[in-house]
């Protein structure tokens, strides 16, 4: 337990500082002031300020955030009312070009992607990822058999029966079944040589043993990709994933508004601890694996056009961008408070759900 707390909260550290570590950064090269640099979502706990910047740990340890001199007062004239904040209206956010403002904005998204990309390209280069050969393989002979008697042995690839190229053990499987009785004729691989073979499948096989008397398992290879074209493919397995994660999150949009219920799978940060604690248990690679697909999913979670989010506030500068005029930030303000409010509630759904899982035992994982 001790050990998935500590797992957690180094995860959770990680994934929250880079990402607010990217909109820092970047406020910083285009000096903008930045006045807090938070952990957590308020209410403050503790606090310290460095230089013009606090840095707060908060009590919502959910994610974190950068307050932007300017940030939610653009066009709002609230920055000239004092000599103070005069002198520092040129470094307020609303006051940079909007390329500008749109670097700063995005920055965290990058930073989690580019996270993602870092960590997958470790696990391709040192573990690989398994991939489908589309062949399928014989892994047991049963003793006389028909796969016996006519050679088949551990190990050999079904190519083909009567000429129809296996991919597959559906393909495989229906094949034979369609043929019990007959003599089909067959080729298998074993090692760099092509064999014909014939058996006739049996129509009444023993209980616990199939037509031909093999076991048989899809063909599964761990590939690996040496540095650096494994960057390569990191770039483009975590452009697929995010997707799948775009994908994932309308159809739990899509459920809840329809049934009122959170799918299968789906944790918020309660299930993610739990959860932690399961591939903790698997080992140091899986626990990569996890961080890889949370920094994926904040990456682009968070570029969706929600308010309150990064996506959100995007949007409202490419609608500047467009019109040549700016929201009124009172109205964008709203939006945002909405959008907190409605991310909050979110969460605590899907937490009490999490509680529930725990309290019964379950697990997220599909085991």
């Amino acid at each position: 337990m001790l050990l998935t707390i500590i797992v957690f909260a180094l995860m959770l550290s990680v994934l929250v500082l880079i990402h607010e570590l990217g909109h820092f950064a970047t406020a910083k090269f285009f000096k903008i002031k930045v006045e807090e640099f938070g952990f957590g979502f308020p209410p403050k706990l503790f606090g310290k300020k460095r230089g013009e910047t606090e840095y707060t740990f908060n009590a919502l340890p959910i994610g974190g955030f950068v307050k932007l001199y300017g940030e939610d007062e653009a066009g709002s004239g609230k920055v000239s009312k004092s000599k103070k904040v005069s002198k520092d209206l040129h470094r307020a956010f609303f006051a940079k070009p909007a390329w500008q403002r749109i670097i700063v904005v995005t920055a965290g998204v990058v930073m989690n992607f580019l996270l993602a990309v870092i960590i997958a390209t470790y696990l391709l280069s040192t573990q690989g990822i398994p991939k489908d050969t589309q062949t399928v393989i014989v892994s047991e002979v049963d003793e006389n058999t028909p796969a016996q008697i006519a050679g088949i042995k551990e190990g050999d690839i079904i190519k083909s029966v009567d000429s129809r190229t296996i991919t597959d053990t559906k393909t495989l499987i229906a094949t034979t079944n369609e043929r019990k009785g007959e003599e089909v004729s067959m080729v298998i691989v074993r090692g760099d040589k092509e064999i014909p073979v014939s058996l006739i499948p049996r129509e009444n096989p023993p209980e616990g043993q199939g037509a031909m008397g093999i076991a048989i398992d899809q063909n599964i290879i761990v590939q690996k990709y040496p540095f650096p074209i494994s960057i390569l493919y990191a770039t483009k397995q975590a452009a697929q994933d995010s997707i799948l994660v775009v994908k994932g999150f309308l159809d739990v949009i899509k459920t809840l508004v329809t049934s009122l219920t959170v799918p299968e799978g789906v944790a918020g940060p309660v299930g993610m601890a739990q959860l932690t604690g399961e591939f903790v248990q698997i080992g140091p690679n899986a626990v990569l694996a996890l961080v890889y697909m949370l920094s994926l999913s904040l990456a682009v979670l968070n570029i969706l056009p929600i308010p309150a989010l990064d996506g959100g506030r995007l949007m409202f500068i490419l609608f500047e961008v467009v019109t040549r005029r700016k929201v009124n930030p009172k109205y964008e303000a709203y939006a945002h408070m909405v959008g907190i409010v409605l991310l909050l509630a979110f969460l605590a759904f899907i937490s009490f759900k999490d509680v529930g899982r725990i309290i019964s035992g379950e697990s997220i994982l599909p085991y």
